[in-house]
């Protein structure tokens, strides 16, 4: 049986992130990354939208503020030293009517409350110098932004991790957890695993793996699949950099918007429909387990009696390329039905309580040698390298990694960390 000190669950930005935290903090520990697919970012972060956040719109102290903003930079940096390519190209958010220019304001000061630098308020005109072809009576240009491809990311984060001396596992799936003295002994469609420690960064299967391994939890994971257009080669033109409608602050999706990709593209999208299967990245995709799992449960269905009426004008959306582009259109007027054609789509992990409400902010939730991640959404990706440390961090204090490493390098002839 193969035996490692710390076993990270996912494969995704978040799980890579944390490995190459923990190997880098302390260099005298086993790690090995365990993803059920063949392939790293397979599943989220192989399906975003490839924004750099900024920090504009999270709450004030929160942890996705104070990780965005720190993991930025650190995500810039990295990419710079890795030969990723990355460009902080910036990006407008406009409002288009009079009722939306006080969350225009709200966002404004939100975004100075976290810190950032050279916010430019605009006007009409201002809106047009940045993007020629968008549409706005008022705007806000926020210098912070970019865009980079998180499977590169995530390749990247693997190969710091190999270097470090740790493990990255593809095609193995976590079936089974058993507890054993000092430890677990993960059941794996490679065979069984031991671990000291174990770290959940599942993503969307993050609340079931949870449960294997028996964390009483009232969170559950709602899929919401997000649906993107891509604008014709020819019609790119329309759109410089990233353009962005004033998010409603009721829900924690930032609504159909333009984004330039780094290999020149350019989507537009996503909406958020409320997905029949985990993975589901087709319209029609469904799975009795998961559509049941989540119909049984409470917060479900007080969620679904809240918002019915949003979620079926996103189905009506999602159905209809007319009624999608007519929101692209209130961002772009030129733009036209025949320019876009459908896109790919990616599956949101939202995590959703006993009393359907949608957690906003980061979940972390600790067991007897455990850390579980149950929410890591948007800006997840921009902030992994500082998540990534602030899991290693809690890890180590949870853990006592410092004393548990080097008792364990005492007794293998392992070289401890300082």
């Amino acid at each position: 049986m193969q035996a490692v000190d710390v076993a990270v669950v996912g494969g995704g930005v978040v799980g890579t992130a944390t490995a190459m935290a923990l190997l880098e903090r302390y260099p005298g520990l086993e790690v090995a990354v365990l993803e059920k697919e063949d392939h790293l970012a397979a599943h989220q972060t192989g399906h975003n939208s490839g924004v750099i956040h900024s920090g504009l719109y999270y709450r004030p102290g929160s942890l996705k503020a104070r990780t965005c903003t720190s993991g930025r930079d650190s995500l810039y940096n990295f990419c710079g030293e890795h030969g990723i390519a990355h460009e902080r190209c910036g990006k407008i958010v406009v409002a288009t009517s009079d009722a939306e220019i006080p969350a225009l304001d709200a966002l404004e000061q939100r975004g100075r409350e976290n810190g950032l630098q050279g916010l430019e308020r605009l006007d009409a005109r201002g809106v047009r110098n940045y993007e020629p072809h968008g549409a706005g009576i008022a705007g806000l240009f926020v210098p912070q932004t970019g865009i980079v491809d998180y499977v590169a990311v995530t390749e990247a984060y693997g190969a710091v991790i190999r270097s470090h001396g740790g493990r990255v596992l593809t095609s193995c799936r976590v079936e089974q957890v058993t507890r054993q003295q000092g430890g677990f002994v993960l059941g794996t469609s490679q065979g069984d695993l031991s671990c000291r420690w174990l770290i959940n960064c599942a993503g969307l299967q993050s609340d079931i793996l949870a449960r294997l391994c028996g964390i009483a939890t009232d969170v559950r994971i709602i899929p919401f699949r997000g649906e993107y257009y891509v604008v014709d080669p020819l019609r790119r033109g329309l759109v410089k950099n990233l353009i962005y409608p004033v998010p409603d602050p009721a829900f924690p999706f930032l609504g159909v918007h333009f984004t330039r990709m780094i290999d020149g593209k350019l989507e537009a999208g996503p909406n958020a429909v409320l997905a029949f299967k985990r993975e589901g990245y087709q319209r029609f995709s469904f799975s009795l387990r998961d559509s049941l799992e989540m119909l049984m449960f409470a917060g479900f269905r007080r969620l679904a009696r809240r918002y019915w009426r949003v979620g079926l004008q996103e189905y009506r959306r999602s159905f209809s390329k007319g009624l999608f582009v007519r929101d692209l259109k209130r961002l772009v007027p030129e733009l036209d039905r025949d320019d876009v054609r459908r896109g790919g789509a990616g599956v949101r992990a939202q995590a959703v309580d006993s009393e359907g409400r949608l957690l906003d902010d980061f979940c972390l939730l600790d067991g007897d040698g455990m850390i579980h991640v149950l929410n890591a959404p948007s800006p997840a990706a921009t902030a992994s390298i500082s998540i990534g440390r602030t899991i290693a961090g809690h890890a180590a204090e949870l853990f006592a990694l410092e004393s548990g490493v080097a008792a364990t390098a005492a007794v293998s002839g392992r070289t401890p960390f300082p």
